[in-house]
Protein backbone atom coordinates (compact mmCIF):
# COMPACT_ATOMS: atom_id res chain seq x y z
CA UNK A 1 0.00 0.00 0.00
CA UNK A 2 1.30 3.44 -0.92
CA UNK A 3 1.86 6.14 1.66
CA UNK A 4 -1.10 8.06 0.27
CA UNK A 5 -3.36 5.00 0.53
CA UNK A 6 -2.16 4.28 4.06
CA UNK A 7 -2.94 7.83 5.15
CA UNK A 8 -6.43 7.54 3.65
CA UNK A 9 -7.10 4.24 5.44
CA UNK A 10 -5.89 5.61 8.77
CA UNK A 11 -7.96 8.76 8.31
CA UNK A 12 -11.15 6.85 7.57
CA UNK A 13 -10.57 4.47 10.48
CA UNK A 14 -10.14 7.47 12.77
CA UNK A 15 -13.26 9.13 11.37
CA UNK A 16 -15.47 6.08 11.85
CA UNK A 17 -14.10 5.47 15.33
CA UNK A 18 -14.48 9.09 16.45
CA UNK A 19 -18.01 9.34 15.05
CA UNK A 20 -18.85 6.18 16.97
CA UNK A 21 -17.54 7.70 20.20
CA UNK A 22 -19.34 10.99 19.53
CA UNK A 23 -22.76 9.46 18.91
CA UNK A 24 -22.57 6.45 21.23
CA UNK A 25 -20.99 8.08 24.26
CA UNK A 26 -22.83 9.87 27.08
CA UNK A 27 -25.33 12.23 25.46
CA UNK A 28 -24.58 15.12 27.82
CA UNK A 29 -21.01 15.40 26.42
CA UNK A 30 -21.96 15.09 22.74
CA UNK A 31 -20.74 18.54 21.70
CA UNK A 32 -17.43 18.13 23.48
CA UNK A 33 -16.80 14.86 21.63
CA UNK A 34 -17.85 16.31 18.26
CA UNK A 35 -15.46 19.20 18.80
CA UNK A 36 -12.65 16.74 19.55
CA UNK A 37 -13.57 14.79 16.41
CA UNK A 38 -13.31 17.98 14.35
CA UNK A 39 -9.94 18.89 15.83
CA UNK A 40 -8.46 15.47 15.07
CA UNK A 41 -9.83 15.08 11.54
CA UNK A 42 -9.26 18.70 10.53
CA UNK A 43 -5.64 18.66 11.67
CA UNK A 44 -5.06 15.35 9.92
CA UNK A 45 -6.29 16.85 6.66
CA UNK A 46 -4.09 19.92 7.08
CA UNK A 47 -1.05 17.79 7.94
CA UNK A 48 -1.41 15.72 4.75
CA UNK A 49 -2.22 18.45 2.24
CA UNK A 50 -0.13 21.59 1.87
CA UNK A 51 -2.75 23.18 -0.38
CA UNK A 52 -5.30 23.11 2.42
CA UNK A 53 -2.88 25.01 4.65
CA UNK A 54 -2.75 27.88 2.14
CA UNK A 55 -6.49 28.64 2.00
CA UNK A 56 -7.54 32.29 1.77
CA UNK A 57 -11.14 33.50 2.04
CA UNK A 58 -12.36 36.04 -0.51
CA UNK A 59 -15.65 37.89 -0.73
CA UNK A 60 -16.62 35.78 -3.72
CA UNK A 61 -16.07 32.58 -1.72
CA UNK A 62 -18.29 33.82 1.09
CA UNK A 63 -21.05 34.85 -1.33
CA UNK A 64 -20.97 31.51 -3.17
CA UNK A 65 -20.91 29.64 0.12
CA UNK A 66 -23.99 31.43 1.44
CA UNK A 67 -25.83 30.91 -1.85
CA UNK A 68 -25.05 27.19 -1.93
CA UNK A 69 -26.10 26.85 1.73
CA UNK A 70 -29.48 28.38 0.83
CA UNK A 71 -29.84 25.84 -1.99
CA UNK A 72 -29.14 22.91 0.33
CA UNK A 73 -31.56 24.32 2.90
CA UNK A 74 -34.29 24.31 0.25
CA UNK A 75 -33.54 20.67 -0.54
CA UNK A 76 -33.85 19.75 3.13
CA UNK A 77 -37.09 21.67 3.54
CA UNK A 78 -38.62 19.44 0.88
CA UNK A 79 -36.89 16.34 2.23
CA UNK A 80 -38.24 16.97 5.73
CA UNK A 81 -41.84 16.51 4.58
CA UNK A 82 -40.93 13.40 2.61
CA UNK A 83 -39.08 11.85 5.56
CA UNK A 84 -41.99 12.44 7.91
CA UNK A 85 -44.54 10.92 5.54
CA UNK A 86 -42.54 8.05 4.04
CA UNK A 87 -40.25 6.83 6.81
CA UNK A 88 -41.98 5.07 9.74
CA UNK A 89 -39.90 6.85 12.38
CA UNK A 90 -39.13 9.99 10.39
CA UNK A 91 -40.69 12.49 12.79
CA UNK A 92 -39.18 10.83 15.85
CA UNK A 93 -35.70 10.65 14.30
CA UNK A 94 -35.81 14.28 13.21
CA UNK A 95 -36.84 15.22 16.74
CA UNK A 96 -33.94 13.21 18.17
CA UNK A 97 -31.48 15.16 16.00
CA UNK A 98 -32.85 18.54 17.01
CA UNK A 99 -32.90 17.55 20.67
CA UNK A 100 -29.10 17.78 20.61
CA UNK A 101 -29.35 21.58 20.53
CA UNK A 102 -30.85 21.51 24.02
CA UNK A 103 -27.65 20.12 25.51
CA UNK A 104 -25.67 23.38 25.40
CA UNK A 105 -26.41 27.12 25.00
CA UNK A 106 -27.09 28.18 21.40
CA UNK A 107 -24.16 30.60 21.29
CA UNK A 108 -21.76 27.89 22.40
CA UNK A 109 -23.06 25.40 19.81
CA UNK A 110 -22.83 28.04 17.07
CA UNK A 111 -19.24 28.80 18.05
CA UNK A 112 -18.27 25.12 17.98
CA UNK A 113 -19.93 24.64 14.58
CA UNK A 114 -18.38 27.75 13.02
CA UNK A 115 -14.88 27.54 14.49
CA UNK A 116 -14.15 23.81 14.45
CA UNK A 117 -16.80 21.25 13.47
CA UNK A 118 -18.03 22.71 10.14
CA UNK A 119 -14.61 23.70 8.73
CA UNK A 120 -13.03 20.42 9.87
CA UNK A 121 -15.66 18.30 8.11
CA UNK A 122 -15.05 20.08 4.81
CA UNK A 123 -11.28 19.94 5.17
CA UNK A 124 -11.41 16.21 5.88
CA UNK A 125 -14.25 14.86 3.73
CA UNK A 126 -14.03 17.13 0.67
CA UNK A 127 -10.41 18.24 0.98
CA UNK A 128 -8.71 15.04 2.16
CA UNK A 129 -10.98 12.08 1.35
CA UNK A 130 -12.50 13.31 -1.93
CA UNK A 131 -9.09 14.12 -3.38
CA UNK A 132 -8.18 10.45 -2.87
CA UNK A 133 -11.44 8.53 -3.37
CA UNK A 134 -13.36 10.88 -5.66
CA UNK A 135 -16.83 12.40 -5.08
CA UNK A 136 -18.73 9.07 -4.86
CA UNK A 137 -16.24 7.60 -2.39
CA UNK A 138 -16.32 10.71 -0.21
CA UNK A 139 -20.14 10.83 -0.16
CA UNK A 140 -20.47 7.12 0.64
CA UNK A 141 -17.92 7.19 3.44
CA UNK A 142 -19.38 10.42 4.87
CA UNK A 143 -22.82 8.81 5.04
CA UNK A 144 -21.30 5.55 6.26
CA UNK A 145 -19.63 7.25 9.19
CA UNK A 146 -23.14 8.10 10.44
CA UNK A 147 -24.34 4.46 10.39
CA UNK A 148 -23.30 4.16 14.02
CA UNK A 149 -26.10 6.55 14.98
CA UNK A 150 -28.79 4.04 14.03
CA UNK A 151 -30.84 7.04 12.85
CA UNK A 152 -31.91 6.37 9.26
CA UNK A 153 -32.99 9.97 8.71
CA UNK A 154 -29.61 11.32 9.84
CA UNK A 155 -27.76 8.80 7.70
CA UNK A 156 -29.79 9.82 4.65
CA UNK A 157 -29.34 13.53 5.40
CA UNK A 158 -25.57 13.15 5.75
CA UNK A 159 -25.38 11.23 2.47
CA UNK A 160 -27.43 13.85 0.61
CA UNK A 161 -25.32 16.67 2.03
CA UNK A 162 -22.15 14.75 1.13
CA UNK A 163 -23.31 14.30 -2.45
CA UNK A 164 -24.27 17.99 -2.71
CA UNK A 165 -20.99 19.40 -1.40
CA UNK A 166 -18.98 16.74 -3.22
CA UNK A 167 -20.61 17.69 -6.52
CA UNK A 168 -19.91 21.37 -5.91
CA UNK A 169 -16.28 20.55 -5.18
CA UNK A 170 -16.03 18.45 -8.34
CA UNK A 171 -17.47 21.37 -10.33
CA UNK A 172 -14.69 23.61 -9.08
CA UNK A 173 -16.06 25.35 -5.97
CA UNK A 174 -13.20 26.46 -3.75
CA UNK A 175 -12.62 25.00 -0.31
CA UNK A 176 -13.23 28.38 1.44
CA UNK A 177 -16.64 28.57 -0.28
CA UNK A 178 -17.47 25.02 0.81
CA UNK A 179 -16.44 25.77 4.39
CA UNK A 180 -18.65 28.87 4.36
CA UNK A 181 -21.51 26.81 2.95
CA UNK A 182 -21.16 24.08 5.57
CA UNK A 183 -20.94 26.48 8.51
CA UNK A 184 -23.84 28.64 7.32
CA UNK A 185 -26.03 25.61 6.65
CA UNK A 186 -25.23 24.00 10.02
CA UNK A 187 -26.12 27.10 12.00
CA UNK A 188 -29.16 28.00 9.91
CA UNK A 189 -30.87 24.60 9.81
CA UNK A 190 -29.87 23.51 13.31
CA UNK A 191 -30.23 26.68 15.37
CA UNK A 192 -31.96 29.49 13.47
CA UNK A 193 -34.59 27.96 11.17
CA UNK A 194 -35.03 24.21 11.83
CA UNK A 195 -37.24 22.22 9.49
CA UNK A 196 -39.18 20.67 12.36
CA UNK A 197 -42.70 21.91 12.99
CA UNK A 198 -42.51 21.80 16.78
CA UNK A 199 -39.77 22.50 19.27
CA UNK A 200 -38.08 19.53 20.96
CA UNK A 201 -39.93 18.54 24.09
CA UNK A 202 -38.25 18.77 27.44
CA UNK A 203 -38.85 16.48 30.43
CA UNK A 204 -42.26 17.25 31.95
CA UNK A 205 -42.25 18.66 35.46
CA UNK A 206 -44.01 16.76 38.20
CA UNK A 207 -47.30 18.07 39.49
CA UNK A 208 -48.03 18.44 43.20
CA UNK A 209 -50.22 15.34 43.13
CA UNK A 210 -47.55 13.23 41.42
CA UNK A 211 -44.91 14.43 43.86
CA UNK A 212 -47.11 13.55 46.78
CA UNK A 213 -47.79 10.09 45.43
CA UNK A 214 -44.11 9.47 44.74
CA UNK A 215 -42.94 10.81 48.13
CA UNK A 216 -41.65 8.11 50.55
CA UNK A 217 -43.65 7.29 53.64
CA UNK A 218 -42.31 8.84 56.85
CA UNK A 219 -40.58 6.62 59.37
CA UNK A 220 -40.25 6.84 63.12
CA UNK A 221 -36.85 6.63 64.77
CA UNK A 222 -36.30 3.36 66.58
CA UNK A 223 -33.96 2.33 69.38
CA UNK A 224 -30.56 1.02 68.40
CA UNK A 225 -30.74 -2.43 66.93
CA UNK A 226 -34.42 -2.16 66.05
CA UNK A 227 -35.76 -1.46 62.50
CA UNK A 228 -37.52 1.80 61.87
CA UNK A 229 -41.29 1.63 61.75
CA UNK A 230 -43.46 3.30 59.15
CA UNK A 231 -46.05 5.65 60.48
CA UNK A 232 -49.59 5.57 59.23
CA UNK A 233 -52.05 8.34 59.35
CA UNK A 234 -54.72 7.79 61.98
CA UNK A 235 -58.19 9.12 61.89
CA UNK A 236 -59.02 11.42 64.78
CA UNK A 237 -61.29 9.85 67.36
CA UNK A 238 -64.89 10.79 67.09
CA UNK A 239 -66.35 12.52 70.17
CA UNK A 240 -68.41 10.26 72.37
CA UNK A 241 -72.05 11.06 72.84
CA UNK A 242 -73.46 11.92 76.24
CA UNK A 243 -74.45 9.06 78.47
CA UNK A 244 -78.10 8.65 79.12
CA UNK A 245 -79.02 9.21 82.75
CA UNK A 246 -79.77 6.07 84.69
CA UNK A 247 -83.37 5.34 85.34
CA UNK A 248 -84.26 4.91 89.00
CA UNK A 249 -85.01 1.40 90.04
CA UNK A 250 -88.57 0.55 90.70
Amino acid sequence: MSRRGLATSIGLALAFGLFGLAFRGPRAKFWERMTLTGLVLGNMALANDAELRRLRFRERDVALGLLSAAGLYGIFQAGDSVARSVMPKGSQEIGDIYALRLLRPKKEIATRLAAIIGPAEELFWRGFVQERLGPPGAAITYGGAHLVTGNATLIGAATVAGIYWGLLRALGMSMPALITSHVAWDIWIFLLAPTERQRPTEPRAWTVTEAAVAAPEPTMPAPAGMPARKTTATRPAEPRGRRKPRQPRA
